[in-house]
């Protein structure tokens, strides 16, 4: 996948079939807006591309917001790639770019930028300033300038409830990681380069892997069982483990943090990319009387996700 931050793209990048939207956590609802682009691209011989924003513009129009993002840009990316994306532009989005009129939008960034062949979209995404871009707009200015225009239809999960990423977030928060699963189409992953920590879980047997949260939805708080990836020269290596995120009040911790254990792992992980799949919450976080206590507890949270993990 070739990756773009403007759309002064090379000859051979014009002229894709273009799914556009935020696509924050590439859902299943997603899924299917970018599935309806690939069959299309494959139809008429065109690159299959993604036009896609960042930051996203939540964080320009209402900065004060805690993190919400579900997948920020490397994580997006990473998920689209697996999805066969071809070409995935990523704008830089600002007030001076929402300031575009819905026309402007088209006529900049659609034609001239991208010459796209044509542009699929979900029925709910909006454009331009004022969010007065909207699929139907959209498709008389496809009209207008010579590019066709699918507008995908909501999916519904199980009971008839619409895919939504406000939905993956909610049960994120309220430590449901299974039921966001389901919707995301695979388990919710929190990805960043291991940092350097207190090293306090060594000392009881239990080291861990620290990963900065940056601008990632905060979960519930408590210890998980997880897998975790170690990318490692382009491939992702998983292990089995348990995370806690947290405070640390045993410890007198001030901040939150986020440590993975990995069973049955030994090799130096400072400095490499992790990725924390979460499976399933174990327990919310709890003070101990002292790290004797708190050991015992982290073997028993260990032997209970190891035999979650094992049932796939």
């Amino acid at each position: 996948m070739r990756v773009f931050r403007h759309t002064s793209a090379s000859e051979d990048a014009r002229g894709a079939v273009v799914a556009a939207g935020n696509f924050d956590g590439v859902h299943r609802g997603h899924q299917a807006v970018l599935g309806e682009a690939k069959a299309l691209a494959k139809s008429l011989g065109a690159p299959f591309a993604v036009l896609t924003f960042e930051p996203h513009p939540r964080v320009v129009f209402q900065p004060g917001l805690p993190p919400f993002r579900l997948t920020p840009f490397r994580a997006k990316s990473l998920v689209l790639e697996t999805l066969g994306v071809d070409l995935l532009f990523t704008l830089h989005f600002d007030l001076a770019f929402a300031q575009k009129t819905a026309e402007e939008f088209v006529a900049e960034v659609l034609v001239a930028g991208l010459s796209a062949r044509a542009v699929v979209v979900g029925y709910d995404f909006v454009f331009g300033n004022k969010r007065r871009g909207t699929p139907e707009l959209l498709t008389a200015e496809g009209a207008k300038h010579g590019f066709a225009v699918k507008i995908v239809a909501p999916v519904s999960a199980a009971g008839g409830v619409v895919y939504s990423s406000t939905q993956i977030r909610e049960h994120l928060v309220a430590g449901r990681p299974r039921e966001a699963a389901a919707l995301l189409g695979r388990p919710w992953e929190i990805d960043g380069r291991v940092d350097v920590g207190d090293k306090i879980g060594r000392t009881i047997g239990f080291p861990t892997a620290n990963i900065d949260l940056a601008d990632y939805l905060r979960p519930a708080p408590g210890v998980y069982a997880v897998r975790a990836g170690i990318e490692d020269g382009g491939k992702t290596v998983w292990h089995d483990g348990a995370a806690n995120l947290g405070w640390r009040p045993t410890v007198g911790g001030k901040d939150l943090r986020f440590e993975t254990h990995l069973f049955d792992f030994s090799g130096d992980l400072y400095g490499k990319h992790l990725r924390v799949a979460f499976i399933e919450r174990l327990r919310p976080e709890q003070r101990f009387a002292g790290l004797d206590a708190l050991k015992v507890q982290i073997a028993a949270d260990c032997q209970k996700a190891r035999e979650i993990l094992a049932l796939g």
